[in-house]
């Protein structure tokens, strides 16, 4: 069957389902194979319980068609089989996207891409009907189904894009198509599959490529001086950054929400400003401080913790201004937007204040989090850092220079779980100014700080996904 004949069927049933278990009526069920699942087993339960169609790419066993029939007489019609089910929900993402005459704003970076995906869909779904990636669905599963959740009335679509190896960007961007992009920033992540921080802008950089090849536009943070010549030859580039750009701003306060003062490219919030226009505004590239001024600025309070939120911040309004969002609907929605899922997360418990940054972490992110975490003032501040995964040869050594970082800032009670933090230990008694504690997992942590029963104190909760920090104060 042609991708031209299932997404006539798509169109009839627009609602992908690639898990059994999470099935609606009427759903176009996907039967996607892995490692341990092979969603083919489950095609027919899928059309029993309700889904329209199965795309397969094995055919179920005869005897199991021929009870599916005698209960259900038809029901093998409904299974549409094809060489790959996996490739055919990619091309079905492509297809699907060749419809949509809209702005495709593309996402990745090592760092800040999701909370920027989440702000540049606050700003531009305050003004225009926009669909993005909901939660983490940016990888070669979640992107297809991603473009496959837009409908026919979207004005604007933002798609994150993550990626640990060479290719995988490239890969996304052949059926998203991306008219414009973002590359947060380039770090120490996922360094054992792209083999280097040069291999990870070399990956991170296929976005821009992309652009470059099809005379996309480009947003780009002007006070990264590594992403000037990656972003080189793009026909249409856009800065964003504290001295440069559409819209520039600096950090005004950081204790410990951001506080971003805007000193050019918006004009100043007025009460019943025109709001009506949807026109993107595709020539403007630097802003002029004839309203906003250094001495004058606009002040933006978020619930974010950390300065390294200010490019995302900027970033977000840089792409609203440049697309027309009014200036009072752009401030409302970063103040509105409050962050979820263990990212930058500040909880109260008790009388204790909590920097929940669980949900992931690499050296570059664990480096700000916790010079971020330094300049905070508290009477008591206390570390609890999980280890970081995909690594490779540089692990240990990126581990120990983290020990070293920590020492260097006078921390007083540090905990470290799990993972290669294990080969730091020889360090702890080089510093005798800090009590370095190792734990194997993050319930030992916690059974330790439920022990030490802190009173006003800060906490700083981080480590990969895989090491589920986020237990510590459960």
């Amino acid at each position: 069957m042609f991708i031209e004949e299932i997404y006539k069927i798509y169109l009839k049933h627009p609602s992908i389902q690639t898990d059994t278990r999470k099935l609606k009526e009427d759903d176009f069920f996907v039967a996607l194979k892995g490692p341990n699942f092979n969603g083919n087993k489950f095609a027919l339960q899928a059309l029993t319980n309700g889904a329209a169609y199965a795309l397969i790419d094995e055919m179920p066993i005869e005897s199991e068609r021929i009870a599916a029939e005698l209960s259900e007489p038809g029901i093998g019609k409904r299974l549409i089989l094809v060489d790959d089910a996996l490739t055919t929900l990619q091309q079905l993402a492509k297809h699907h996207r060749e419809q949509l005459n809209i702005p495709f704003i593309a996402i990745t970076g090592s760092n800040g891409k999701t909370t920027s995906k989440e702000l540049i869909y606050a700003v531009l779904a305050s003004h225009f009907t926009t669909y993005t990636t909901q939660g983490n669905l940016n990888n070669h599963i979640g992107v297809p189904l991603t473009l496959l959740s837009i409908r026919k009335d979207a004005e604007m679509a933002v798609i994150e894009m993550g990626a640990n190896h060479q290719k995988e960007i490239e890969s996304y961007c052949s059926y998203t198509l991306p008219t414009h992009g973002v590359i947060t920033n380039c770090g120490k992540a996922h360094l054992e599959g792209f083999g280097g921080i040069e291999g990870v802008r070399k990956g991170k950089g296929e976005l821009y490529q992309f652009l470059r090849d099809h005379n996309g536009t480009a947003f780009v943070y002007a006070d990264y001086d590594y992403l000037q010549p990656m972003s080189a030859g793009i026909a249409n580039i856009v800065h964003y950054g504290q001295n440069k750009g559409l819209v520039q701003g600096r950090i005004e306060a950081s204790e410990p929400f951001l506080t971003v003062a805007i000193t050019a490219g918006l004009e100043p919030v007025e009460t019943g400003a025109d709001s009506s226009t949807t026109a993107p505004q595709q020539g403007i590239k630097q802003a002029s401080q004839d309203n906003t001024t250094l001495n004058n600025p606009i002040l933006i309070k978020s619930q974010l913790v950390g300065d390294y939120n200010l490019p995302n911040i900027l970033c977000a309004l840089t792409i609203g201004k440049f697309f027309g969002v009014p200036t009072e609907k752009m401030v409302k929605a970063i103040e509105d937007y409050a962050p979820s899922n263990s990212r930058s997360q500040l909880i109260e418990q008790g009388t204790n204040h909590i920097i929940l940054d669980a949900y992931n972490a690499n050296p570059s992110s664990m480096k700000v989090a916790i010079e971020n975490f330094a300049r905070i003032h508290a009477n008591r501040k206390i570390l609890l850092l999980g280890g970081m995964m995909e690594l490779g040869a540089e692990s240990i050594a990126e581990h120990k220079a983290l020990v070293e970082l920590i020492a260097s800032l006078g921390f007083k009670e540090v905990v470290l779980v799990g993972g290669d933090f294990i080969y730091t230990k020889d360090l702890f008694t080089q510093y005798t100014n800090a009590n370095f504690i190792y734990k194997d997992n993050a319930l030992e942590a916690r059974d330790w700080l439920q022990q030490l029963n802190p009173q006003d104190s800060y906490i700083l909760v981080k480590g990969s996904r895989s090491m589920k920090m986020e237990q510590v104060i459960q």
